[in-house]
C-alpha cells in the first residue's frame, strides 16, 4: 500500500440508473433502483477509489456493508455516490458512502474492504478447491 491511502480521500462517481439496476418484481410502472444493484456500485466505486493507492499485485475485497436504502430512485434518474475512507488500520479500510439523487439522500453506506495480496490469495484459493474436491469425493 502506497502511504497516500489515508483517512479522508474521497471520490465521487456519478451513476444513471438504467433499466438493469432496477427492480422488476412490482411492474413497469415502479422500477426503482435495487438495493442490490445499489450495493453493487457501491463496492465497485470504493474499490476503485483505493486502488490508486495500491502497489502492484494488492487488490481489495469487501468483507462488510452496513447499508441504509432510504428513498426510491427512479428509472432514469441519476445518482451520485460519494465515498470518503474513514480509517485505515492495516489492512483494513473503512469507508463512508452516501448516494444522492436528484431530489434526497437514497441511502448511506459503511463498509469495510480488506488488502490483499493477489498471489497469496491465488494460492489460498486453489488450497480451498482442492480440499473442496477431496471433501466432495469423499461424500
Amino acid at each position: 500500500m502506497k502511504d497516500s491511502l489515508a483517512a479522508g480521500i474521497t471520490a465521487t462517481r456519478r451513476i444513471e440508473i438504467d433499466e438493469a439496476r432496477t427492480i422488476d418484481f412490482m411492474g413497469e410502472a415502479l422500477r426503482i433502483y435495487a438495493t442490490p444493484s445499489l450495493l453493487r456500485d457501491v463496492e465497485q466505486h470504493c474499490r476503485d477509489l483505493i486502488l490508486e493507492h495500491l502497489d502492484e499485485g494488492e487488490d481489495t475485497v469487501g468483507v462488510r456493508v452496513e447499508l441504509d436504502h432510504m428513498a426510491a430512485t427512479l428509472l432514469g434518474m441519476t445518482v451520485e455516490i460519494t465515498a470518503t475512507v474513514v480509517e485505515v488500520d492495516r489492512r483494513r479500510i473503512v469507508l463512508e458512502v452516501e448516494a444522492n439523487d436528484p431530489l434526497e439522500t437514497a441511502a448511506k453506506v459503511k463498509h469495510v474492504r480488506f488488502v490483499v495480496d493477489t498471489e497469496k490469495q491465488a494460492q489460498r484459493l486453489a488450497a480451498k478447491a482442492e480440499k473442496a474436491a477431496g471433501a466432495a469425493g469423499a461424500g
